[in-house]
């Protein structure tokens, strides 16, 4: 491995800055917190980095009451004017776009182009429900119980006030699940992670620099043992991205409440490498499906399997490709790979990396840390021989390690791939897209990418993203990312004729027509 020398400025040394104390005032300003503040540590160094404002459980109240009041004004508007200010924050997100991707490398420790990835997902993302809003978001007519005599009118209504609780992985682009809600006509209280606080609040303070009412994104920080019960208390939905362990205590709370959640939880994320397979693009494109944000991202790929035939090769390319990676702490865009973001997470990857090489894996690339380039910094790794004994085989790693896996027939394949609790994202890799689409119906994935490793499905903004099994309830994106945060209602009005036989027609008489009539629509297609 080799640490990256060039830099995008002078002052961009290995490691170099810190958000100033006036960017987070700025930043946190107006957060519910009167809580004793903690200091946050910069990934690539272990730095002092900043010190965030904590909330209280009765913080958390008052951020729920606050927004509860401005919700009121904020969902009597017409959705084409709420979409406004986020029609806007596209724009400006993409001009001030270095603030951003510092930010997300102080706090994170991510490579900048993987933090540049993040915040395309996030303008996109954000332009995408912004006018999508006012279509979705409008009455719809309906199908009646009886053609022309009954007029059914469908309107989403908001849920009130929705908690989010994002992670310190894209804390960039999985905070902006915030804004759909608010199109929605919510208000919000989010609770983002300490670790990448600023980074998730940077675009709030831009939504309230183009006219934002300021008390509709609330904000409370401080530890889950803390904030979290005042949280569920509250809120009128949940939406939540983490741990599978966590999310299933929060649909336990929320179904003690009978209020809605959306969860997106983890995965074990395979890639299949068919016989017919581009190889040279398949391995760039594995590089990159495996170690974006070092790892730490929900929809990378841990379990790559390949057709016997190309198995040989793709080891030793994809060995040499991983091998050859730049790792790297500057604020520019000279590493392909950033460091893990905290001890903890340098602490299991290197748990599961040394329980599999004891079992007998083989290490083909990288499998030791780099405190000589950080802290926290992992090298990526490619593992083979690893065997269903070792932690490694089934459960969620959450960094830059994957193990590659031969198969026979296509069967074999589908079958390790669904050989998870987990059905986040998937991939398959072949020059014929029809056989790989019927391939792909078949893994329990809430998203497949054919010949791409998670962007192509991730970035879909129109499609939904979510996952299956114990990877998570709910779905991102699309129009469902936006009705979720909406109650539906059912207005219907019926018109000449009701259900109730007219004026000297016996009740028979009455049973008699409807059969008839019903008949009738079967065979026009009417209903």
């Amino acid at each position: 491995m080799r640490q990256s020398s060039e830099s995008r400025r002078s002052t961009s040394a290995v490691g170099a800055g810190r958000p100033d104390a006036p960017l987070v005032r700025r930043l946190t300003a107006g957060v519910a917190a009167t809580g004793e503040p903690v200091a946050t540590t910069a990934p690539f160094t272990g730095d002092a980095l900043a010190v965030l404002p904590q909330s209280t459980a009765a913080d958390v109240a008052d951020a729920f009451a606050a927004a509860r009041e401005a919700q009121r004004s904020w969902a009597a508007l017409p959705a084409r004017r709420r979409a406004e200010p986020f029609l806007r924050l596209h724009d400006v997100m993409l001009s001030r776009r270095n603030e951003i991707l510092d930010l997300l490398q102080w706090e994170n420790g991510k490579a900048r182009h993987h933090a540049f990835e993040e915040l395309l997902e996030a303008a996109s993302s954000t332009l995408y429900a912004a006018r999508q809003a006012p279509k979705v978001l409008r009455p719809h007519r309906r199908q009646g119980a009886f053609p022309l005599l009954t007029q059914a009118v469908e309107t989403p209504h908001p849920k009130g006030v929705v908690g989010i609780i994002t992670p310190w992985n894209y804390p960039l682009a999985l905070g902006m699940d915030v804004i759909p809600a608010l199109l929605a006509g919510n208000a919000v209280v989010h609770k983002p992670d300490n670790q990448t606080a600023l980074s998730s609040l940077w675009p709030r303070a831009l939504l309230q620099e183009l006219g934002l009412p300021a008390d509709l994104w609330q904000v409370v920080l401080g530890r889950s043992n803390v904030v979290g019960e005042p949280m569920m208390e509250h809120a009128d939905f949940i939406g939540f991205t983490g741990s599978t362990a966590v999310g299933r205590t929060i649909a336990e709370q929320a179904g003690r409440r009978l209020i809605g959640c959306s969860l997106e939880l983890g995965g074990k994320n395979p890639l299949l490498v068919l016989a017919d397979a581009d190889l040279d693009h398949t391995v760039d494109s594995a590089v990159r499906a495996c170690f974006a944000s070092s790892g730490q991202l929900c929809v990378s790929v841990e379990r790559i399997y390949v057709h016997t035939s190309l198995y040989e090769q793709f080891v030793t390319r994809f060995g040499a490709r991983v091998r050859a990676m730049k790792l790297g702490a500057q604020l520019d865009f000279t590493a392909d790979m950033g460091s893990l973001t905290s001890q903890a997470q340098l602490d299991r990857i290197s748990t599961q990396v040394e329980e599999a090489r004891a079992a007998g894996a083989t290490v083909v690339a990288g499998g030791r840390p780099r405190p000589d380039l950080g802290p926290y910094f992992y090298e990526p790794t490619v593992l083979t021989g690893v065997t269903p004994e070792v932690p490694l085989w089934r459960d969620e790693t959450f960094g830059p390690v994957v193990s590659v896996y031969p198969f026979e027939n296509e069967e074999e394949a589908v079958r390790a791939a669904n050989d998870s609790v987990y059905g986040l994202n998937a991939s398959v890799f072949s020059r014929d897209v029809r056989r790989a689409r019927r391939l792909a119906a078949r893994i329990e994935a809430g998203t497949v990418n054919i010949n791409e490793g998670y962007a192509s499905a991730y970035a879909s903004q129109g499609a939904p993203m979510g996952g299956m099994k114990d990877s998570g309830l709910g779905r991102r994106h699309g129009r469902a990312g936006l009705l979720k945060y909406t109650e539906p209602q059912n207005v219907s009005s019926q018109h000449v004729l009701g259900f109730d036989p007219p004026a000297r027609m016996s009740k028979a008489g009455y049973a008699e027509l409807l059969t008839a009539s019903l008949r009738t629509l079967k065979t026009l297609r009417i209903r």
